[in-house]
């Protein structure tokens, strides 16, 4: 409705995720790196936690997309299940017949399956959505289907997506097994204030909007991020009656006047606290102090103790150092990436040369 007064090609904020539209913000980067790095190692679990609307789904997504044809995927959404449930969802999603079959002729028909793929050069990825659903002995069934192995490396790999109720439960003590095999892990945190800007403008111009004016004004992004805690499904959801709004009322900028008219308006759609609403704009003064001789508001530092009880001098140093030292892990990570899928490629070559003189003979 709104796509041609604003010159946009398509909606810039659906719901359903879509990998064309794909941001990637510092910690997407980083998740997106952890998936690409176990793809390449071609075994172990990758773990991506974060909270409801963060974009994991949209990561999983953006990475099928840019699968080569050696890689087979299955990609379930998870309800409670089972561990027959889980092996028989599991195996249909590879479009083997489980029909009238119980769990162990599933088994058989899975792992014949996965090597008849290796024999072609190809292997088989999970992706397991919603991975916070799935009971203990139904994860310890994953770790078991990742058994299936030929010349030591899995046939099946498993990528889990989930929310951060995930966490705790990769915990439990009798998960031990499980946790030794994963290879990296990973939680999405909200998008900061920049991010969020960032993110709407990627969004509209990948939309297709030519124009080099800004749709929104700077007080109206800072509202949107207010409002929406920097959660993309929340910014989407905004953005969209944002869009409407001023489609309706024929502007051709969006300022805080509008973003403001439209969060009172969503607002009791989204079934949000009063207290949400009505301080939606404003700082919580209680949670702040003021530095001496400035004058300027700050959140109050906690205080840094280890486990022994010992309170850490100098705390904002050593998160610093931790920060640059994360940095410094990521570029690591994405040199690793890049070699490996060197090697992959080459690697792949010499497999084609030796079955095309094969063939010769």
């Amino acid at each position: 409705m709104y796509e041609s007064y604003y010159g946009l090609d398509s909606k810039p904020f659906q719901l359903t995720p879509d990998p064309d539209f794909f941001f990637a913000s510092r910690w997407h980067k980083r998740a997106m790196s952890y998936l690409q790095y176990g793809l390449s190692q071609a075994e172990g679990f990758i773990v991506i936690t974060g909270d409801i609307g963060t974009g994991k789904t949209t990561i999983a997504n953006s990475l099928v997309a840019d699968l080569e044809d050696d890689i087979v995927v299955a990609h379930i959404v998870t309800p409670k299940l089972s561990p027959d449930e889980l092996v028989k969802l599991v195996a249909s999603k590879f479009e083997l017949n489980v029909a009238g079959k119980g769990k162990s002729e599933i088994l058989d028909d899975l792992e014949e399956f996965l090597y008849k793929l290796s024999d072609t050069g190809r292997r088989a990825l999970l992706l397991v959505d919603e991975a916070q659903n799935l009971p203990l002995e139904t994860i310890e069934e994953l770790r078991m289907l990742s058994n299936f192995q030929e010349f030591g490396k899995p046939l099946l790999q498993s990528f889990l997506l989930g929310q951060e109720e995930l966490q705790p439960i990769l915990r439990a003590p009798n998960m031990e097994q499980f946790r030794q095999r994963i290879v990296a892990s990973c939680h999405l945190a909200p998008l900061t204030e920049q991010e969020t800007e960032e993110y709407i403008v990627h969004r509209i111009i990948h939309a297709g909007r030519m124009s080099e004016d800004s749709l929104l004004s700077e007080g109206a992004h800072a509202k949107i991020y207010q409002f929406t805690k920097g959660v993309p499904r929340k910014i989407n959801t905004l953005m969209d009656r944002i869009l409407l709004y001023g489609f309706l009322e024929e502007l051709d900028v969006l300022d805080e006047t509008a973003v403001d008219s439209v969060i009172n308006e969503v607002s009791d759609e989204m079934f949000l606290p009063d207290d949400n609403i009505s301080h939606v704009s404003e700082i919580d003064e209680s949670a702040q102090e003021v530095s001496a001789g400035t004058g300027v508001p700050h959140k109050p530092s906690k205080k840094l103790i280890t486990p022994n009880g010992n309170e850490v001098q100098d705390a904002e140093y050593y998160k610093a150092m931790l920060g640059e030292l994360v940095d410094a892990l990521d570029d690591a990570i994405s040199h690793k990436i890049k070699l490996t899928q060197y090697i992959d490629n080459l690697l792949k070559k010499k497999y084609k040369t030796y079955v095309r003189l094969k063939e010769d003979e």
